[in-house]
């Protein structure tokens, strides 16, 4: 053993006397591990499991995430339900990556000043949502929330959700040429205007929440044009709710090559 240290002695000081080698040691040993993490990866198909019912947001949906981003909501929430008991026993399922797949950025993020919201879609009542944004400690007394009321007054930006459906197509989400132009149409659709419900459906699915509830709807209960709550609520109604885990089966990735 005393002569295993010594050996191990004599060399170490040829590397502190000789720097540059040490570097060169150094990088070749990164190269290495960077190498086996990464190399795998370009023999595997997709690294992503693909789930029924996961699908971009609709432009209401994602004008609310971009308010969501606005606000700064992330910075106190979470949305990643970690596979633990105590997490899934509060929460429920926990997150699979296919639910952020279309997230530009993510928000699983790292910090709960307030509670998770990746499973919050259907839970509330847009009443209590617009009550909660309202004013947050007349249904949560012990919040250090503040309040959003202003929401309720500030108009939608349409012009913006076909820039940033625009922006997110170049991302990879499959947004079309027709989803694009039909962006307005769409928001005041879903939003409870006449307009064509159909056409929005033909692109985003059912738009059905976890309790089958469909997200068509005048999300803040005021009369006239979407406002921003509209857009923040209808984000909130729908988080966790595209995939049904009653039927869900995890798929084995470990083959697919």
């Amino acid at each position: 053993m005393a002569a295993k240290q010594g050996w191990l002695l004599r060399n170490h000081k040829f590397f502190e006397r000789h720097s540059y080698i040490l570097l060169v040691g150094i990088l070749i040993t990164v190269a290495i591990g960077g190498l086996i993490e990464i190399a795998p990866l370009f023999y595997l198909k997709n690294t992503i499991e693909k789930v029924e019912g996961v699908r971009p947001y609709t432009p209401l949906e994602l004008a609310g995430q971009n308010i969501y981003l606005r606000e700064g909501c992330y910075v106190c929430h979470s949305q990643m339900i970690r596979p633990l008991r105590d997490e899934v026993e509060r929460y429920g399922h926990y997150s699979l990556a296919a639910e952020s797949m279309y997230d530009h950025p993510f928000q699983w993020g790292s910090k709960r000043t307030g509670p998770d919201l990746a499973r919050v879609g259907g839970k509330y009542s847009d009443e209590w949502h617009k009550q909660h944004l309202v004013d947050p400690r007349s249904l949560v007394p012990e919040s250090i929330m503040p309040p959003y009321a202003f929401l309720s007054s500030q108009p939608l930006d349409f012009a913006g959700i076909r820039r940033d459906m625009s922006t997110l197509r170049v991302a990879g989400v499959p947004y079309t040429d027709a989803m694009i132009d039909r962006a307005t149409d769409d928001v005041l659709a879903q939003a409870g205007g006449e307009y064509d419900v159909e056409a929005m459906k033909s692109d985003y699915g059912a738009i059905a929440g976890r309790d089958g509830t469909v997200l068509i709807r005048d999300f803040d209960g005021a009369p006239g044009e979407p406002s921003e709550m509209d857009a923040l609520i209808a984000y909130l109604q729908v988080l966790g709710t595209m995939v049904d885990f009653s039927t869900y089966e995890a798929e084995d990735l470990s083959n697919k090559r």
